[in-house]
């Protein structure tokens, strides 16, 4: 789940100050935007496949940072490009549940957590075979604040520091578990959703208070509705229209899937 979202970047800097960052902090942020922006377009939809470079912010000596890291989380203890290409297409989410426990996450969940500020996510639904995708987002209209955790590795034959980052997920909640429900799964998912007063807790806390957060969500209230497929010929490409309601008639047979 959660393989796709939305990312405005040039509005990243701001959700600093619900981080708790000080004016100079904004200042600096702004400035570190400036300089990153070139490296990053601003995302109306992206797949964890692409392996996009998304805005992330995290607590580096007691103060918000902003940085671009890659979709797709490369453990730092890994030896060969080759086995890196392997192992970031199963790393784009990490279950909440074992990110303390799997040596892919482990030393992440430690000490690397950070916040992805998304516009919103995507995700399928099952109907008589067919996946119809939903975009959701906060009611508030506030951006969604995705707890996360990062890693970097160092290409050995090239010198190259590569930053990274997994999604952390959890049960879903009351409106995930209507929209997720993949068979394949053994229960619907959902991203780890960190509510405002919640994100130093996240971000600074130790084992046992980051591992309190990882719950579902029931306290931020979100909505969602069926958008253009998102693959395929009818799939309308990086642009403002791809998050706009789109109606299925197999979907449209009296009653809606939250009725």
């Amino acid at each position: 789940m959660c393989y796709e979202t939305s990312q405005l970047a040039e509005k990243i800097y701001r959700e600093a100050v619900r981080l708790g960052a000080d004016p100079d902090e904004i200042d600096r942020l702004k400035l570190k935007w400036d300089q990153l922006s070139a490296e990053h377009s601003g995302y109306y939809h992206t797949s964890g496949f692409q392996h996009p470079k998304l805005a992330i912010l995290h607590s580096k000596e007691n103060k918000i940072e902003l940085d671009l890291s890659i979709w797709g989380l490369i453990p730092h203890w890994v030896k060969e490009e080759e086995q890196a290409q392997q192992i970031w297409n199963r790393t784009i989410n990490a279950r909440g549940e074992t990110i303390f426990d799997k040596p892919s996450f482990r030393q992440a969940a430690s000490i690397g957590r950070c916040i992805l500020p998304l516009d919103g996510f995507f995700e399928h639904h099952q109907n008589n075979g067919k996946a119809f995708p939903y975009y959701i987002t906060a009611a508030n209209k506030e951006r969604i604040l995705i707890g996360a955790i990062k890693d970097s590795w160092t290409n050995r034959a090239t010198g190259e520091i590569i930053d990274s980052f997994s999604i952390v997920t959890t049960p879903g909640n009351e409106l995930l578990s209507e929209i997720h429900n993949n068979p394949k799964l053994e229960g619907p998912r959902m991203p780890l959703i960190i509510n405002e007063g919640d994100s130093k807790q996240w971000l600074t806390g130790n084992q046992k208070e980051a591992d309190a957060l990882i719950r579902a969500n029931h306290q931020l209230e979100l909505e969602a509705h069926t958008v253009q497929r998102l693959k395929g010929k009818s799939y309308l490409g990086n642009c403002p229209e791809v998050r706009k309601e789109h109606s299925y008639s197999e979907l449209n047979d009296g009653h809606t899937l939250f009725d």
